[in-house]
């Protein structure tokens, strides 16, 4: 059975940091690709980033570069999301996904929240 165990998420700051996990098990995990996506209340999901199945590139939707970091320890089979400069609008609650079919693609980014399997999901809460 996929599971996908997102923790990591909080009340912060704004301006602050936060590291989400995301510990995987029940399948390859070097054979899926993996990533992040978000979804605020009353907002439609919003992919953030992946790494792809075939050959461990990342990729960030365009909205996304700059604050967000993707990186994974195969050792431990987790994905993680650094998260830098925390500002209100970040408040979502944080999701990671993975899919045995798709590459990570500038393209296929943006399909994240449609990935065949994701967590239940980590809050994250700025304050202003």
């Amino acid at each position: 059975e996929v599971q996908l165990q997102a923790s990591g998420g909080g009340l912060v700051q704004a301006g602050g940091s936060l590291r989400l996990s995301c510990a995987a098990s029940g399948f390859d995990f070097d054979s899926y690709t993996i990533g992040w996506f978000r979804q605020a209340p009353g907002k439609a999901p919003e992919a953030i980033s992946c790494i792809s199945s075939n050959d461990r590139t990342t990729h960030y939707a365009a909205s996304m570069s700059g604050r967000f970091t993707i990186s994974e320890d195969n050792a431990k089979d987790t994905v993680y999301l650094q998260i830098n400069s925390l500002k209100p609008e970040d408040t979502a609650v944080y999701y990671c996904a993975a899919d045995p079919y798709l590459v990570c693609t500038v393209v296929t980014v943006s399909v994240l929240p449609r990935f065949d399997y994701r967590g239940q999901g980590t809050q994250v809460t700025v304050s202003s």
